[in-house]
């Protein structure tokens, strides 16, 4: 019997690789409306982030999510994402 693969990803700030369901998702859709992407299949462009208040936080001053959305993040959504890290933990 064959074992289900799992997808991995890497966070943006700390490039670890890390199973898709741990990472929170962040997407961009063709309008360039950013998301932030819990279920994982949203349409658009993404990007993950560890759940971790270090990584968000060197996310935020480093702006690395911006650049690779290629979208300016507005406080908005980095309260949201603060808000789902903090209940995930």
């Amino acid at each position: 019997m064959k074992k289900k693969r799992i997808p991995m990803r890497k966070c943006v700030e700390c490039n670890e690789n890390r199973p898709k369901k741990e990472l929170i998702r962040m997407v961009k859709n063709k309008e360039g409306i950013l998301d932030v992407d819990l279920t994982g299949k949203m349409n658009g462009r993404g990007a993950y982030i560890c759940p971790k208040m270090e990584c968000l936080d060197k996310v935020k001053k480093s702006k690395r999510l911006s650049k690779a959305l290629e979208v300016e993040i507005t406080d908005d959504i980095y309260d949201k994402l603060y808000s789902i890290i903090e209940s995930k933990q």
